[in-house]
């Protein structure tokens, strides 16, 4: 398994959404040819700011899937049954746009997001989901 960087986990009363951005091992990293990895992350921050927490992590162990963005629900939509949601493969600007537009309207468990993003959506190993939760 590769190394993480230790992030504090959202705190149970989160009121905003959290995206969890991979920029470790391969994400985020010419070993991803194409896309502006810097420019994905700045307007990651710009679109999301005051509207979820956007973080960084060195690994989260899906490389295959390289780039990786885990979206956390915000406390509102785990009450609603929301849970995170895993997006592989996100190289271009328009999979970050429907990304943002999602969390800007509520993510997970408050708005349902665009039917695009199921060509990006998958789930981890348990042991995977479940490290993110720890870091």
């Amino acid at each position: 398994m590769n190394k993480r960087a230790r992030h504090a986990a959202p705190a149970p009363g989160t009121t905003r959404p959290t995206v969890t951005v991979c920029r470790g091992c391969c994400c985020g990293t010419p070993e991803v040819p194409g896309p502006d990895h810097t420019a994905q992350l700045r307007d990651l921050r710009q679109a999301l700011d005051g509207t979820a927490t956007v973080r960084v992590t060195d690994c989260l162990d899906a490389c295959e899937r390289a780039n990786v963005i885990v979206v956390q629900p915000s406390a509102e939509g785990r009450k609603n049954g929301g849970r995170p949601v895993w997006l592989g493969l996100v190289n271009d600007p328009d999979a970050t746009s429907d990304i943002t537009a999602w969390v800007r309207g509520g993510g997970p468990g408050v708005t349902d997001p665009p039917d695009i993003l199921d060509l990006y959506t998958f789930r981890p190993s348990r042991r995977v989901q479940a490290e993110l939760h720890d870091t």
